[in-house]
């Protein structure tokens, strides 16, 4: 008998325990992409490097919502001669081939409302699953408790990247760092009555992020979770 209800036990297991939060994000890729002043090395994307690139921008935003980064801010202030700067450390990564990641739909559209089957498609969009481990798991609930605060902000960057030879995907990590660069000021400003000197924390993706271009430059809207673990007033010098 005992046996018997062991057997059941470990079938209903799976049903008993709580369920596992899937997190879901969707990606745009151009077909079509136009850096600054030139065309990236491939133009138009072949299909296969449209869907290899959404699952490295899908890891990179899930990488960013369940590990996130440690980030050290030094506010800047114009009257005193002090800089502005802004450093993200990342806590993790979600590798190329990941089990947990998965695609759930896909399609090529085309942003012209006049589009017709004899025209190519210029977007591809990609909806994902991640399915977080439990280790993964408990990190998603701890960026969810104790001095946790949420922030939405804009960010922005050139066409062409930080660098001259940036890639692609490093082009939108920097404009996704600058949002989250104006996500803690904004909180700051918010919260403090003086403007401190510095601040550290911890910061992560709390969804996907929006992209698109403005004004000769890329912007991005993100929301965030948010910790600040250390904030230094400019009297502390």
């Amino acid at each position: 008998m005992k046996l018997k209800f062991a057997a059941v036990l470990l079938l209903l297991l799976p049903f008993l325990l709580p369920a596992q939060d899937v997190l879901r994000g969707a990606v745009k890729i151009e077909l079509m992409p136009i850096y600054g002043a030139y065309m990236d090395d491939e133009y138009p994307l072949e299909k296969d490097t449209a869907y290899r690139r959404a699952l490295q921008e899908a890891a990179l935003f899930f990488s960013a919502q369940i590990y996130g980064w440690s980030f050290h801010y030094d506010i800047g202030e114009r009257a005193r001669g002090i800089e502005e700067a802004f450093d993200l450390t990342p806590l993790g990564e979600i590798l190329w081939g990941d089990p947990g990641l998965s695609v759930t739909n896909a399609h090529f559209e085309n942003r012209d409302f006049r589009f017709t089957s004899h025209q190519l498609a210029d977007v591809l969009t990609v909806w994902f699953d991640y399915r977080p481990t439990p280790p993964q798991a408990r990190r998603l609930e701890m960026w969810k408790k104790g001095s946790i605060r949420t922030a939405q902000a804009m960010g922005y960057g050139p066409l062409g990247g930080p660098a001259d030879n940036s890639g692609w995907l490093e082009i939108k990590k920097h404009t996704l760092e600058d949002s989250a660069r104006a996500a803690v000021r904004a909180m700051l400003q918010g919260s403090e009555k003086n403007r401190p000197k510095q601040a550290a924390g911890f910061i992560s993706l709390q969804t996907f992020p929006s992209y698109w271009m403005d004004a000769g430059r890329w912007a991005t809207q993100a929301r965030f979770r948010v910790e600040v673990t250390e904030i230094i007033p400019f009297s502390a010098y």
